[in-house]
């Protein structure tokens, strides 16, 4: 299975107008983006569908969509609340699909929780 990695910079966070400013930018959302956890939502249940218009460069179908956060234990140190609903919008988002059989399309990668 074909995996792209989308580096997102949580550094830039520090908010909730920030969290969404970060993906929108990385991920180009469409203008009409809510700046939402419900369209968030809606924007990363269709980054397979290149027909939707949700994300600037979808994944193929069948591949994945990894985004990666290396600087995770601090962005949930400075953001706990803006962390947690990534994790957890992360994971509905491949509930969502699963529930209306399609496949999963995202996971996380969270680096930077274990220093050498």
């Amino acid at each position: 299975m074909e995996t792209t990695v989308v580096v997102i910079p949580t550094a830039g966070i520090s908010d909730w107008d920030s969290f969404h400013s970060v993906f929108s930018d990385a991920l180009g959302f469409p203008a009409y983006y809510g700046r939402n956890m419900d369209a968030w939502i809606d924007c990363m249940s269709y980054v397979d569908d290149p027909h939707a218009g949700m994300i600037a460069a979808p994944v193929a179908k069948g591949s994945m969509m990894t985004l990666r956060i290396d600087d995770a234990a601090d962005f949930q140190r400075r953001c706990p609340e803006q962390s947690r609903a990534l994790i957890e919008c992360t994971a509905f988002v491949n509930y969502r699909r699963i529930e209306a059989g399609r496949e999963p399309v995202l996971t996380l990668l969270l680096g930077g929780w274990f220093k050498r």
